[in-house]
């Protein structure tokens, strides 16, 4: 077999996720005092102190939400008791409500729970949504022009509002009163509204602080309830539609957040909502037994069916079963489809109307993910033919195109970020002079701050530190593109443009088992600000690997511990373009659990994968000429580097003289007396492994250097 260039090693292995891994210190003496104080185990204390829970009261308020001492929404929320004022007086007066809503998940669940606890509180109501293809985002002054006409004289906004001085303003001049609830950054100017409901201005240690626009619709209408005494049969739905929401909207849980999901995602699988029901029937989501496991996390909106992963003894559900499966029906429809959809589907009380909109919404779904896999190519064939070699300098992707869908580009912006690791501005042409587009950030670029930075050349704008949308005149484009790569040089350094990924712990596969996963379920429900854990076993052996269904990567794992090798299944989502992946790896993962046949197995899921740190100085300086004599098995055997051509190699040779070399980062290896007569050999069998991880040891190397 002829000798393999360490170049073409070099390209073998150097594909893999462009990421900076973030790995917390552990902290052994805390973490042991708080397990000794809570009689959670260490791992659990490391992980809670990761997430900045450091004393025995944060642990049992963060472990037992429900212990939570809640001060009145009215103490937190200066405006509250306006706003239960004026509904309260609508509701006797019968004078006309009407709600503007949005059309994302957030948005349209908002409506959904007011306008189904308003009715049910003998309000006259009514809504509207603005249409994303020709109004976009947020209340407008066609919106209040037409309520005025209809005869309305409260506007309650839901997920908008707070940047919406002149419709709030002409609202006023016609005489119409306006609560707006909302949950968006504020504004420099406020819009004249009679009250306004929005964490944002709230004390930033409020349990409240967190809520999304769901979360203050939810607030307001249980305090309108409880102010007319009619909260029987009222909180179960709103707090269905509350979870679904906020989830979706990717909401921190925590404070009341965690609180309330937690209660939401046990009530959901039984919830008595026709519409709950059909999309939890429609989208093929089972509830599970507490701590049992999931198909794992992906980008949002990304689906991956994976029929292996069955559910078994119902009992409750997990925030993936929304942010995954339920969140993205809804959405979908929001984005491409009629918002009135899911509005019919989240208020109706027919079973034979929810099924039929859930099953709309399946479809819309479908041809969402066909439309987002199309932009997604396109942009990326743009970025790489025009702005790959200036991004380093740019610090910041600005894509606009015609012709592309303005309800997914959102999407295809995270996915661009994640590819990418820079933030992210896409558009496209809403005519021949305006531009609409979506923006995504990273830790370190607050995507608000960037719009507002450039609000002399954007028409609307909105949106919050990781997320946001814009529209601006055509002519405006390169101008735009200047400013926010001026906004970017200013805030970004090089070290920032790469995906961060932060690490929770290191352990060994051998500590991977049941009782380690049903130790973590004390953290759940996970999501924003309280994410899964997240850990890492470094110089794994990667013994199988296989591409299944769209580009996902099957592969089992190895790692061999006092002579004894463990293995483990794992799964990659969307990690085709770095298959195959080299034999020894640091990898970084979650741990799901897997159904299949009767038997419930822990897999990972992998999130990271970096070349051992050892392999990648040995890249840079390969050594050439140390060799020695170690012993193995009761016999002497000799190792050493050497140079092959342009490469460079492990030998090792054996008292019969048959050598085993091999190249860093190759799954195979040649074993002979000649290279003329060697065959190819699995490197990542036990057999060769253990002996590898013995010369090296004898060469005085750590054993991730290969």
């Amino acid at each position: 077999m002829p000798d393999r260039p360490l170049t073409e090693s070099l390209k073998q292995t150097t594909s893999l996720p462009n990421q900076r891994w973030q790995i917390y210190p552990q902290q052994t003496q805390l973490a042991f005092e708080l397990a000794q104080q809570t009689n959670l185990s260490p791992i659990i204390s490391q992980l809670l102190i990761n997430r900045g829970i450091e004393t025995p009261k944060a642990a049992q308020e963060f472990l037992e939400p429900e212990s939570l001492v809640l001060p009145s929404p009215l103490e937190e929320f200066p405006d509250l008791a306006i706003s239960i004022e004026l509904l309260e007086n609508a509701i006797a007066s019968q004078t006309k409500i009407a709600i503007c809503g949005d059309y994302d998940a957030d948005g349209m669940t908002s409506t959904a729970l007011l306008l189904r606890s308003l009715r049910t509180l003998g309000a006259q109501v009514d809504y509207a949504i603005p249409s994303r293809m020709h109004e976009g985002y947020g209340i407008n002054k066609r919106i209040v022009e037409e309520f005025h006409t209809e005869g309305v004289r409260l506007i309650l906004t839901v997920d908008n509002g707070i940047s919406a001085f002149e419709p709030v303003a002409r609202a006023r001049e016609l005489g119409l009163a306006v609560i707006i609830t909302d949950h968006h950054d504020i504004p420099q100017k406020l819009p004249p509204a009679n009250a306004i409901l929005n964490p944002k201005l709230i004390a930033e240690s409020s349990p409240y602080r967190g809520v999304a626009g769901v979360g203050v619709a939810y607030i307001l209408a249980v305090s309108l309830a409880q102010q007319l005494g009619e909260t029987k049969g009222l909180i179960r739905p709103m707090l269905a539609l509350f979870t679904l929401g906020t989830i979706a909207d990717l909401a921190p849980l925590i404070g009341v957040n965690r609180r309330w999901v937690k209660r939401g995602l046990q009530h959901l699988p039984k919830s008595e909502l026709a519409g709950v029901q059909a999309l939890i029937q429609v989208a093929g989501v089972q509830a599970r037994e507490e701590g049992a496991g999931e198909q794992g996390s992906r980008g949002a909106e990304e689906q991956v069916p994976n029929p292996k992963f069955k559910i078994q003894n119902p009992k409750s559900l997990k925030p993936e079963d929304i942010g995954f499966r339920l969140g993205p029906r809804i959405n979908a429809i929001g984005r491409i489809g009629n918002p009135q959809t899911v509005i019919d589907l989240l208020t109706t009380d027919d079973m034979g109307l929810a099924l039929e909109r859930a099953m709309q919404c399946e479809q819309i779904n479908i041809s969402r993910q066909q439309m987002c896999e199309q932009i997604e190519q396109e942009a990326i064939a743009v970025v790489e033919t025009h702005y790959i070699m200036s991004l380093q300098q740019d610090r910041v992707l600005v894509v606009v195109q015609p012709n592309w869908h303005h309800g997914v580009i959102g999407i295809v912006a995270s996915r661009l970020v994640e590819r990418y690791g820079v933030p992210v501005f896409i558009g496209t042409y809403e005519d021949e002079q305006h531009i609409r587009g979506s923006a995504r950030g990273i830790p370190e670029f607050d995507v608000f701050a960037a719009l507002e930075y450039c609000h002399d050349l954007l028409g609307k704008y909105g949106g919050h530190k990781a997320a946001g949308g814009f529209s601006l005149p055509a002519e405006n484009l390169q101008k735009l593109r200047s400013r926010l790569i001026e906004f970017a040089n200013g805030c970004l350094e090089p070290q920032h443009l790469k995906p961060l990924l932060k690490i929770d712990a290191e352990i060994n596969l051998n500590q991977i088992n049941h009782q380690l996963y049903q130790q973590l379920n004390a953290l759940h429900p996970c999501g924003i600000d309280n994410p899964d854990p997240v850990f890492w076993t470094p110089n794994v052996q990667i013994v199988d690997q296989q591409i299944v269904g769209k580009g996902h990567i099957k592969l089992t794992i190895a790692q061999t511990i006092d002579g004894q090798q463990y293995k483990i299944k794992a799964i990659a989502w969307r990690w085709r373009d770095y298959f195959r992946l080299p034999s020894r790896l640091d990898v970084a993962y979650k741990l799901r659990e897997n159904y299949f046949n009767g038997n419930t197995t822990i897999e990972l899921e992998l999130v990271g994968a970096r070349l051992p740190i050892q392999v990648q100085k040995f890249f840079v300086s390969p050594p050439t000429s140390s060799t020695t004599i170690f012993e193995y098995n009761q016999r002497k055997y000799t190792c050493g580097f050497y140079k092959n051509g342009l490469a460079a190699e492990l030998r090792i040779k054996n008292p019969e003289g048959k050598v085993l070399a091999m190249q860093p980062g190759q799954l195979n290896g040649l074993l002979g007396t000649s290279r003329q007569d060697a065959k190819e050999v699995d490197i990542s069998q036990p057999q060769y492994d253990s002996i590898i991880q013995a010369a090296l040891q004898a060469l005085s190397l750590p054993s991730a250097e290969l």
